[in-house]
Parts: C-alpha cells; structure tokens; sequence
C-alpha cells in the first residue's frame, strides 16, 4: 500500500441487533448448495438472495449470499455469518465505473466457521482461477474507526484486493487514497478496536492480506498465500496498534510476511507495539523489484518482539531501515525491540525471479543484489541489516553446504523449489519431522521478558475472551 489517511473517532457504545431491512434479508437454503444445482434428493435449490446496502442480523448456516452492491454492516449493529456460508462478490463492480464491490464494517462482524464448514467469502466458481491469482476482483473488509469489534474464524477470504477509485466508499471515507491504492483483504481503522483473526485462510489478493490501522488484534493460526501482486505484505501493521502475530504460515507474500511499523503515531495513536513469534514464512520478497522484500520489515520506530521464526527462501533476513539512525523517526524501536532468534533455511533451487545490474531510484543509480538463492540474500550485505542488534542469536544458511545442514524437514513440503513460485498445495505439512534442527529448544528464545500481549487478558470479543498462543520452544508455526 501507498497512502493511507488515519482517522479516529470515540468509540460508539455497540447495540447488538438481529434485524435487518426485509428487501436485505437474502433467501436461506435448508443446505449449502451452489444456486442452481441439485442436492442428494434430486430437488433443485432456489437461487440464493441477492444484497446490497446496509446489512445486519444473521446469515444462517449453509446459505449462499450474492453481493451485487457495497454492503456495510452500519454503526451499533452486528452481522453473524454462520458456518457453511459461501458470499459471493460480485466481480461486476458498482457503477459505470465498475468500483470493486467493499464489504464496510461500522459495527461488529462476526465470522463463524468451522474446521468442517468454513465460511466462504469468495467469487463466482467460474472465476476462482490460476489466472485471476492477483486480479483484484473484489475490494475487501474495511473495518471502520466505529468498529468495535471483528472475529474472523475458520473463514477463507479470496480473490481481494480491487483498486481503490474515486466513489470507493475507502476513499470517501479517508482510509484510502483514490488512484493508489489496493483492498487488503482486511483493514483496521479503530485504536480502540478488538479484532481476533484465526484459523482462517487469506489467499490470492493483489494488495496486503490484513492492514491494520489500529487496534488490539490476535492474528494466530491462519495461512496466507499469494499475497500481492506487485507489493504487499501479509501482515502490515501501523501505529495506534498492539497485535500478537503467532503461529501463522505466511507463503508467497509479495514483499514480506510482516511489515512493521509505528507510522503516523501521534498523541491519539500510540506507538505500534507487536510480538511476532513462531510463524512460519517461506519465499517472500522474490516477486517484488528492487532490494525491500525479503520477510520481515521493521521501521518508523515500531516497538517488535520477532523471535522464534523459521523463515524459509526468503530473499533477504529482517531488515531494518535507517538503524543507524537511532531515535529517528525512521529507525525502529531500536532500544526496546528484540528481532533475534529467527530460524533462517535455505533451498538450492535458483530462483525463476531474479533482479540483477542497474536501477533507478529516486534518480539514483543503484545496482540490484542479484541475489538468486536464499542463502546468498542471509549473506548479502545489506545497508538495511542492523548487524549489532538485529539477528545476532539467529540460525541462519549462509552457503550452499549450510543450507543443506539446515533444512528443517517438513513433514510434507520441500524446501528445494523455486522460491519465487506462489501456488499453495493444500497438502503441504509444515509441521517438523522428529530430528529437525528447527526443534532445537536450546537456540529458541524463551525469555519471560516477551510474553504474548494477549497471552493472559486475552480479547473479549462476541461475548468470548481470546488469549494469544503461548510462546513455543522450536522455530516456526508448529512442531513436531
């Protein structure tokens, strides 16, 4: 993302409400079946509602919802979408304009999928393609600075990241700027917001997967693929924010798996304060030009725990920009954060995506790293590397022979592909084999001074506290 305005507001007292204007109100079928298909009695199911405006109430379990406009779920109302529920955005767009359809959330949005029925927020079956990976078919959820609160569980989220264009209710609201702007598949607007996004799958997008502009957030549990078209992220957080990201399998990000920073801080929005431990990220910054991706990003003086990852073809390790300029504006948190302790493997495989002689920046000439595998970009010597503070304890592949010492054995994934590939195989298995150096206890970190933020307290959302997962004594997502 380019260009983000900030606006906050006080938090509105949350009236729940379960009714919703009748024209609004989609029909339900008994079972979840695509409109017009036949279920197991051979009856043909009635075409699914059709919304747009404003909606609230409950979307029940198994029903088939076609959004044909911008829809908003309004201030001091809630929408339950109930497991099984498939949404269907309209890839028409709104207008002569054809403005990617916005799913806008000014009170509460509740997603409640299970391992079993998943919600679905997605487009016709028709378009769910290789081809339209990054199309940007449909905007995304933007969660307004008067919403309170959002879980998103057990729900995939595809085909987002639509352009952002004058009539966009993002630009008409400040989110976003018309004209530079890309929907995340989420986006967070309010500080005093208490968000929970977990086992739940963000895939193919064109912009970031999740972009917070505020709030107290758990992300935990989720996969992220095909993240970004030509940027992004899949988890970029500014200031006005305090997040625990953990335990998440973050492949393909365009730029990097985690963008850090305390941009636009101010008086009403305090600084960003995030501890990111325990994901697993694999081949990010491959896709995007010039020298910024590689996995973890952390600037704009963000207050970060990012400790116990196992990072996997990744072009470059964590990169700090303006370190050297300690208390600037610029420079991270250097003086309380912790970026140390990450696993860093490595494939063999040459990269299909390489970035090599001149470039132009800022009419600087600068010359590309022509960094082809991971290992070469651990071992590159980047201006961004914050050698004294930044990845001291860390396990890193920093030649061939080390990254074949190094491979973490995954159950079921190898690690000796092209790293810039970004299909995901549902099959894959992240968790390690017994034997695998990334269980090795003794190089993670597990000191009491970087506790999860909602480890304890947790975040009371619909009515539920959500606690962050514990600290785990091996890199990555999962152990053995």
């Amino acid at each position: 993302m380019k260009t983000k305005s900030i606006f906050v507001i006080a938090a509105a007292a949350m009236v729940f409400s379960l009714t919703s204007c009748e024209e609004n109100r989609p029909e339900v079928p008994d079972v979840p079946e695509t409109p017009g298909t036949t279920d197991t009695t051979g009856v043909e199911k009635p075409e699914a509602g059709e919304v747009s405006g404003e909606v609230s109430g409950v979307w029940e379990a198994g029903s088939v919802i076609n959004v044909t406009g911008h829809i908003v779920v309004p201030e001091g109302k809630s929408l339950t979408i109930e497991e099984g529920v498939t949404v269907i955005f309209s890839d028409a767009g709104v207008g002569v304009n054809h403005t990617a359809i916005e799913f806008s959330v000014d009170g509460s949005l509740y997603c409640l999928g299970t391992e079993e029925a998943p919600v679905l927020l997605t487009v016709a079956e028709e378009l769910r393609t290789p081809a339209n990976t990054f199309k940007g078919l449909w905007g995304g959820i933007v969660a307004g600075a008067a919403c309170e609160e959002m879980l998103i569980d057990h729900t995939i989220i595809e085909y987002c990241g639509g352009q952002v264009i004058e009539g966009s209710p993002a630009a008409e609201n400040g989110y976003y700027t018309a004209g530079d702007d890309a929907y995340p598949h989420i986006t967070t607007n309010n500080v005093d917001g208490r968000y929970v996004i977990t086992n739940s799958v963000l895939r193919n997008g064109w912009s970031d997967a999740i972009y917070m502009m505020g709030g107290n957030a758990i992300i935990a549990d989720n996969v992220f693929s095909a993240i970004g078209y030509d940027g992004a992220e899949a988890v970029n957080v500014k200031s006005g924010c305090t997040v625990d990201v953990a335990r998440n399998v973050m492949f393909s990000a365009n730029t990097n798996g985690l963008k850090l920073s305390s941009s636009d801080q101010s008086e009403v929005r305090h600084q960003a304060k995030i501890q990111a431990y325990n994901n697993t990220i694999i081949g990010s910054g491959w896709r995007r030009d010039g020298e910024k991706g590689g996995g973890i990003y952390v600037e704009e003086n963000a207050d970060a725990g990012v400790f116990n990852n196992l990072l996997v073809n990744c072009k470059f390790r964590a990169t700090t920009p303006a370190y050297e300029e300690e208390g600037s504006e610029d420079c991270y948190d250097r003086e309380h954060s912790m970026i140390d302790y990450n696993y860093y493997a490595s494939g063999t495989v040459e990269s299909s995506i390489v970035f090599s002689g001149e470039y132009e920046d800022d009419g600087e000439t600068l010359l590309y790293s022509g960094v082809k595998y991971a290992y070469e970009g651990y071992a590159f010597e980047h201006e961004w590397y914050d050698t004294e503070k930044v990845d001291v304890h860390s396990v890193m592949a920093r030649t061939k022979e080390e990254a074949e010492e190094l491979d973490p054995k995954f159950v079921n994934y190898d690690i000796n592909v092209d790293p810039a590939g970004y299909t995901f195989n549902d099959s894959w298995d992240f968790h390690l084999t017994a034997g695998s150096p990334a269980l090795d206890a003794s190089k993670t970190y597990t000191g009491g001074d970087r506790q999860p933020y909602f480890g304890t307290t947790g975040l009371e959302v619909n009515g539920k506290t959500y606690t962050s997962p514990a600290v785990g004594n091996w890199f990555g997502a999962f152990g053995a």
